[in-house]
């Protein structure tokens, strides 16, 4: 076995709220040829697996008895490129936002208004990242993944995935399928998406009238700068609720009962709610319980002041979602992985 596995493991370093907990066995694999050694392990150890990418979409609420594969292959490569239309393809363990910086420096343009998303090529199809109007399904082109039940592997299409807001075949089977590598289709010609959130108005305060690819993900990495807590010197995990979909019904009753409620329509007839506005309404922003709290400057982020729990986190993210429900009436879904 060309892999070394590691016991007894802190993996405080491992996922973004920096919680303590530590991983009875653990693995990274650098190729192929290493994940099916780190199954063949785990299978013969009889030992749980469990996958970890970046670590920033996930919360640990205890040590992990099991063999934690740590996936840490890295490449990027051009499959195709006619000129205009050009095929990305990268390695699962490639960091998501400087794969985005790579792509934007080739002058790809695609991917801008998901920069400075934390984690790793691999894992965003299982949660099927997006901010700021786009997901990744909108650029997705294929991916290579390892079937752990047959042991074999597959190329997976768009509709294979069935991607969905926060959620995938990959999510929705989970354990089943490892990711090893990640396609997308770019363009040279950025058809640029400006209209959620402040992107444009933050362009235009910068004087720049005719943005590129490269000004918008700039432009989206000073908002996220200034909105989100970096998880390297604050334990966080990113947004820690999805926003919610409720029914065009529900969605009426709540902007005249409250005014300056944060709502966008969706072409399937329901409305898509701003979690973060129903938070920070409910009084939760900048609350603190020990050294776990909701951030002062985005009610969407539960952080990690220093020594909480993940048991701590997930309870304090318990009482925020009754909270929601009894006063709007609006279920919240938690977006990280609690293990």
């Amino acid at each position: 076995m060309t892999l070394r596995v590691h016991r007894q493991i802190s993996l405080k370093p491992c996922n973004s709220f920096a919680v303590e907990a530590s991983a009875s066995h653990f693995v990274e694999a650098c190729s192929d040829r290493q994940v099916v050694e780190a199954l063949a392990y785990a299978q013969a150890q009889q030992l749980p697996v469990l996958l970890l990418g970046g670590g920033s979409n996930l919360l640990l609420t205890g040590d992990v008895d099991a063999l934690v594969l740590r996936m840490a292959s890295r490449g990027i490569r051009v499959l195709n490129d006619n000129g205009q239309q050009v095929l990305v393809e990268a390695e699962a363990g490639e960091p998501w936002h400087p794969f985005v910086q790579w792509t934007l420096a080739q002058g790809f343009a695609g991917l801008e208004n998901l920069s400075l998303i934390p984690g790793t090529v691999g894992a965003a199809p299982v949660q099927n990242i997006g901010a700021y109007g786009v997901e990744l399904k909108d650029l997705f082109a294929g991916l290579t993944a390892l079937d752990r039940l047959s042991g074999e592997l597959r190329e997976f299409s768009l509709q294979d995935c069935a991607f969905a807001y926060r959620d995938s075949l990959f999510k929705r089977e989970s354990g089943r399928w490892v990711i090893l590598r990640v396609r997308f289709a770019l363009s040279r010609a950025a058809a640029l998406h400006l209209d959620y959130g402040p992107v444009r108005q933050r362009l235009a305060e910068q004087g720049i009238d005719a943005p590129t690819a490269l000004d918008v993900s700039r432009a989206i990495c000073a908002i996220r700068s200034e909105k989100l807590p970096d998880p390297a010197v604050l334990g966080n995990a990113g947004s820690f609720f999805k926003n919610p979909l409720v029914s065009t019904e529900l969605a009426q009753r709540l902007c005249t009962e409250h005014a300056g409620l944060v709502a966008y329509p969706q072409t399937d007839g329901q409305v898509k709610l701003a979690a973060g506005w129903l938070i920070e309404q409910a009084g939760w922003k900048g609350f603190r319980e020990g050294d776990a709290g909701v951030h002062c400057l985005q009610a969407l982020v539960l952080v990690n002041y220093g020594k909480a729990t993940g048991a701590q986190l997930l309870a304090l993210a318990r009482r925020i979602q009754a909270d929601i429900a009894q006063r709007f009436a609006v279920e919240l879904e938690i977006e990280p992985n609690v293990l």
